[in-house]
């Protein structure tokens, strides 16, 4: 497997959303985001914020894992252009990746506002995301400073650079070997204030919601 392929996340947002028949402004209201908004995803035209992608993604019903297991045939960003959110990697959602994954072989996400994912394994049957998370400086979860929630369990290991986490009414800042774990319907945020990227490895383990 070539690292960059990624299929188009809104393509496979719309395709679900047509699936259960709700309407772009229905989904929008639901969001809390415009119509314009939701359309531009869809088209591939705008990235979701770590944010506004759980918000959809609960919205619709559907995990974050989901996403990954799209059909859609893989197409590959070209030069520098942002891949527009968590994509569904795979072609046969029962594809595994890994047992070893070398840095070259992950497959890279580039979300809004300098948030990078990168994916490190698979099992199939499973609705775990292993990811490798990169915040470059001034880089947050959610754009509009919002706090955010969604399904599942979220345990996180920060490696380098500096996080504040805002948890709840309590702010913490992450440095090197600080770990974090807790429910993630828990509203929160990520954000690096500093300047140098924030680098760990998160577990985020979904409820299934379909």
């Amino acid at each position: 497997m070539s690292p960059g392929p990624v299929p188009s996340v809104g393509g496979r947002i719309r395709q679900v959303r047509l699936e259960r028949g709700v309407g772009l402004r229905a989904l929008a209201r639901e969001v809390g985001v415009s119509a314009s908004l939701v359309s531009q995803i869809e088209t591939g035209k705008s990235q979701p914020s770590v944010s506004t992608l759980y918000a959809i993604t609960t919205a619709l019903g559907i995990s974050v894992e989901a996403l990954f297991e799209g059909r859609e045939t893989a197409v590959a960003a070209s030069e520098a252009t942002v891949v527009h959110a968590l994509a569904a990697f795979a072609a046969d959602p029962g594809r595994r990746i890994g047992p070893l994954v070398t840095p070259g072989e992950r497959e890279v996400l580039e979300l809004d506002s300098g948030v990078v994912w990168e994916r490190l394994g698979h099992v199939p049957g499973t609705d775990v995301d292993f990811l490798l998370v990169t915040y470059r400086p001034g880089g947050s979860s959610s754009t509009s400073g919002g706090l955010m929630r969604h399904p599942g369990t979220e345990y996180g290991y920060l490696t380098s650079g500096e996080l504040v986490l805002t948890l709840g009414f309590e702010e913490q800042v992450l440095r090197p070997g600080d770990a974090v774990c807790f429910e993630s319907t828990t509203p929160h945020r990520y954000r690096n204030d500093g300047d140098e990227p924030a680098v760990g490895v998160w577990f985020v383990a979904s409820q299934s919601v379909q």
